[in-house]
């Protein structure tokens, strides 16, 4: 009995053994898959980050659009505010232009009141622009400045200095540093 005792204990043994060897035998393989795991969620680790720092780039690009699309918009509206006048004003100036007109010809007894309505009315239509930030351009006397004066003549005349204005034949508006029509002028050779 006792023999049959010790091969039973043996294989009790070797049955240890073999549970053993299999219980690392599944140590070593779920090492081994864990490190197959670390490797694979460090790359994806990797690749989620990058992932990350594109958006976040691409976040910051668009709110730097946005920014400058606010920038450009308040730019925009300034500018529409500061010339709203300018084209009231373009479609008035031939009116004033004939206001002008109306107003050299000759006073007489019969045209006295009828020239007093037009002035009157001449004179609020240059309040109202000029209350728009419209201004009439001064070229008589002043050097010839392309930017706002249109030379159509040139004349010789000894009492003023070259390349200076000496007469208007059709006054010039700016609306604050927008020129509106440029004056028609002559201008000394």
């Amino acid at each position: 009995m006792e023999q049959k005792d010790v091969t039973e204990q043996e294989q009790e043994t070797v049955d240890e053994v073999e549970v053993k060897q299999e219980e690392s035998t599944e140590t070593t393989e779920e090492v081994i898959e864990e490190v197959e795991v670390g490797t694979n969620n460090q790359d994806e680790i990797t690749k989620l980050q990058q992932e990350k720092d594109e958006l976040y780039e691409r976040l910051l690009r668009l709110q730097a659009e946005f920014d400058n699309f606010k920038k450009r918009s308040v730019k925009e509206r300034e500018a529409e505010r500061k010339y709203k006048a300018m084209d009231l004003a373009s479609e008035l100036l031939p009116a004033i232009d004939n206001f002008e007109r109306a107003l050299q010809v000759e006073e007489t007894e019969a045209n006295k009141g009828l020239l007093e309505g037009i002035s009157m009315v001449y004179r609020q239509l240059l309040d109202g622009l000029k209350s728009q930030g419209v201004e009439v351009i001064e070229a008589v006397g002043k050097e010839f400045d392309p930017n706002v004066h249109q030379a159509v003549m040139q004349v010789e005349d000894e009492n003023a200095e070259s390349n200076v204005v000496v007469e208007e034949l059709q006054k010039g508006y700016m609306i604050k540093d927008r020129v509106i029509r440029p004056a028609m002028v002559k201008v000394n050779k």
